[in-house]
């Protein structure tokens, strides 16, 4: 694709950014828009590529069957499973795969040493101006194994971050390579643990993984992370699980999401939430982009984008 591609980019203002990044591309014309419309005009329907906002990504999801001469669509998030069922077959669907490493593996980190070392209830007691010294039981990542679902940038970030807390990580990804674990292989990684993270994506294989046998198979006191998407983990099992107070969580996404104010997962013991936030950090939506222009760059010159779904 030699002559000049249009690129349908969000007007909001975190994706100044990315028209700023953008337009320095060759052979691209920025043309944007309202991720809150529900039409596009003559101009915005004309679009080779589309780019969904950094914030609230699936809003403009009705907008994509507008787009006549759609090529296609760049997303900037780590996964493409929000908008697979909705890109049709021949348009090109890629992510920003590889941007969120260092964000959301920071997250995770940071999730652990929480849980770790009790800060949730050292928070409490200390809104109850009460010196909780020997009322909590801290514990320590030095010499713990964590096993980490999903082997991409993610999952090797925290692993790389574990390490140097002494922690040694067991990676597993959907087929087996050097140093990885096939998925198959699971049922018999899970006990051993003490921590387990989710940084997978979301396919048919992975939806509801982390079911009630996996939950049980986990470590009594194991701790859970969920940084990859709600539905790998089946929501009433964790809920049940934490009940007992034999496992705990940390969690970034939920299933359903945005978690309901009356979901008994909010009031479970040994549970920590963000509201999908891992990401959420200056600087990320320009990673994003940086990524996303790379990816559209490679699709331009006729090659295949290497963070393309299909």
């Amino acid at each position: 694709m030699t002559s000049t591609a249009r690129l349908l980019v969000s007007d909001e203002p975190d994706d100044k950014i990315g028209q700023e990044i953008l337009g320095k591309l060759d052979h691209v014309s920025i043309v944007t828009y309202d991720p809150n419309q529900s039409a596009l005009s003559i101009t915005q329907q004309s679009a080779a590529i589309f780019l969904p906002p950094y914030r609230g990504s699936h809003r403009p999801i009705p907008l994509v069957r507008q787009i006549s001469n759609l090529k296609m669509v760049q997303l900037l998030s780590a996964g493409t499973d929000e908008y697979a069922s909705h890109v049709p077959s021949h348009v090109v669907l890629a992510s920003a795969r590889g941007a969120h490493a260092g964000p959301v593996s920071e997250w995770v980190l940071s999730a652990i040493l929480a849980q770790f070392r009790q800060w949730p209830t050292l928070v409490r007691y200390q809104d109850q101006n009460t010196w909780a010294h020997r009322k909590f039981h801290a514990d320590t990542l030095a010499g713990k194994r964590a096993l980490i679902v999903g082997a991409g940038a993610i999952g090797t970030a925290v692993a790389g971050l574990l390490n140097a807390f002494g922690a040694q990580s067991t990676l597993v990804a959907s087929k087996a390579r050097n140093g990885v674990s096939a998925a198959s292989d699971l049922p018999t990684l899970i006990r051993g643990h003490q921590v387990v993270v989710i940084t997978a994506p979301l396919t048919d294989e992975t939806r509801g993984l982390v079911g009630p046998d996996f939950l049980a198979a986990m470590d009594d006191g194991a701790l859970l992370v969920n940084a990859g998407r709600g539905a790998i983990v089946d929501t009433n099992a964790l809920v049940a699980e934490l009940r007992k107070e034999r496992l705990r969580a940390a969690l970034d996404v939920t299933d359903p999401e945005p978690l309901p104010p009356d979901h008994p997962l909010w009031n479970v013991p040994g549970v920590i939430i963000s509201p999908h936030s891992a990401r959420t950090v200056p600087g990320t939506n320009a990673l994003c982009y940086s990524v996303a222009a790379e990816q559209i760059t490679a699709f331009l010159a006729g090659e295949r984008p290497s963070n393309a779904a299909r």
